[in-house]
C-alpha cells in the first residue's frame, strides 16, 4: 500500500489533467457565467435596496413636513374656532344687553302709562268726592256743566305731583 506505482501516478495525472480539461471546458465556464450572473444580480438587489433606502427617507422627510403643515392647520383651524366662538359671545352678550334694555324702557314706559292711567282716575274719583261732598253740602244737584266747571277747577288747584 505504501509502495510507488509509476504507473499509477500517469494514469491518475493523465485522468486528472483530462478531468481538469473536460471540466473546463463543459463546467468551468458556464459555474464561472453563473458566478457572475449572480454577483451582478447580487449587486443590483444592493443598489434597489439603496435606493428603495433612500426613497424611503425622502418619504419620511416628506411625511414629516406634511405632519408639521396639518398640525399648523389644525392649530390655524383652532384658533380661528376659538375666535369665532368668542366673537359670536360677544354677539349674543351685545343682543342680550340690548334686548334687557329694551324690555327695560318698555317696562318703563308701561309704569308711566299706568301712572299717568292712575293719576287720570285718582283725579277723577277726587273730583267724584269732591262734587258729592259739594253736593251734600249744598244740598243741590248740579248740572253736567256745572260739575265740569267745578271739577276743572278743583283739578287745576291740585298740585301737579
Amino acid at each position: 500500500m505504501f509502495e510507488i506505482n509509476p504507473g499509477l501516478i500517469v494514469w491518475t495525472t493523465v485522468t486528472f489533467v483530462v478531468l481538469a480539461a473536460l471540466l473546463a471546458k463543459f463546467a468551468w465556464k458556464p459555474m464561472l457565467k453563473m458566478l457572475g450572473e449572480r454577483e451582478d444580480q447580487i449587486r443590483s438587489a444592493l443598489t434597489q435596496a439603496e435606493k428603495a433606502r433612500t426613497d424611503a427617507a425622502e418619504m419620511m422627510k416628506q411625511n414629516e413636513k406634511n405632519l408639521a403643515r396639518a398640525e399648523a392647520e389644525y392649530q390655524k383651524m383652532i384658533r380661528e374656532g376659538r375666535a369665532l366662538a368668542e366673537k359670536l359671545k360677544e354677539d349674543i352678550v351685545a343682543k342680550a344687553r340690548q334686548q334687557a334694555e329694551l324690555e327695560l324702557t318698555r317696562a318703563q314706559e308701561e309704569i308711566q302709562r299706568n301712572l299717568e292711567s292712575a293719576k287720570l282716575q285718582l283725579r277723577s274719583e277726587v273730583a267724584d268726592l269732591a262734587i258729592r261732598a259739594a253736593e251734600k253740602i249744598l244740598d243741590e244737584t248740579l248740572d253736567e256743566t256745572k260739575q265740569k266747571k267745578l271739577v276743572d277747577k278743583f283739578i287745576n288747584q291740585l298740585p301737579k305731583n
